[in-house]
């Protein structure tokens, strides 16, 4: 299990360095509600508030990988949560601009390479 929550937290410091060399501003991380957890809370360059759900894995050939760790579920679940947030707690950073979800992959390999993908508005 510690290796697990070691490999989310590596995905997500990741993550956050991918975020901000695109200007985004890390507002906060690990945002615990009743509902779950958004991994990062952020804004863009263009001020839209921006909530995270970042999805790690590893190793030569993953089983499942990051994007298809997202099920219904699990979406509709981060989406909730989402929406919550953005109506309350994060409701002072919401602009003209709006909100969305995004997801971010990060996939490490054999040979400590880092893939990093981006999906805005899932």
């Amino acid at each position: 299990m510690a290796k697990h929550i070691d490999l989310g937290k590596l995905g997500e410091d990741i993550a956050i360095r991918y975020l901000k060399k695109k200007k985004y501003r890390v507002i906060e991380r690990n945002y615990r509600m009743r509902l779950g957890e958004l991994d990062i809370v952020a804004l863009a360059p263009d001020k839209t508030l921006v909530l995270v759900e970042v999805k790690t894995v590893s190793g030569p050939n993953p089983k499942i990988s990051g994007e298809d760790q997202m099920t219904a579920p699990k979406t509709h679940k981060f989406r909730r949560a989402a929406e919550i947030y953005a109506s309350g707690d994060g409701e002072r950073f919401v602009s003209e601009a709006g909100w969305r979800t995004d997801l971010v992959t990060v996939e490490f390999d054999l040979n400590r390479e880092t893939r990093v993908r981006h999906y805005q508005n899932i």
